[in-house]
């Protein structure tokens, strides 16, 4: 008699290994991530020694971008395309130009103190 089992039914028989009930993971995988936020990766960073000519968090500068700043309204938040000459202020259709037309001069100077433009005087 031929006790041997063809190789057909030897690769049938072996299950994927996360198919086996008793595979466990090991602790450290089990282990809940802690997630650093950017001040303490840098300041991780300086605490320790690092060569020279290392890259890290505190030393990478981005260019300068050749695509202008997106311009919103200083009302609604909306893309503006228009601002008003007398008050700066941008703004995004006629509803909100006529609001800035009707605002008192130390409420436009607040919006334009929020946006860091400087103030209209003059």
């Amino acid at each position: 008699m031929n006790t041997t089992i063809p190789a057909e039914e030897q690769i049938i028989e072996q299950k994927p290994i996360f198919k086996v009930t008793q595979f466990q993971m090991n602790k450290a995988a089990k282990k809940k991530s802690v997630w650093k936020g950017l001040k303490q990766i840098i300041s991780s960073e300086k605490s320790l020694p690092w060569p020279a000519e290392a890259v890290l968090y505190s030393s990478i500068n981005a260019p300068p971008s050749f695509k202008p700043p997106e311009k919103f309204s200083d009302l609604s938040g909306l893309p503006a395309p228009y601002t008003d000459p007398q008050t700066r202020l941008r703004y995004a259709n006629k509803e909100e130009y006529a609001t800035i037309i009707d605002l008192p001069m130390d409420i436009t100077a607040g919006y334009l103190a929020l946006r860091g433009a400087t103030s209209i005087v003059g």
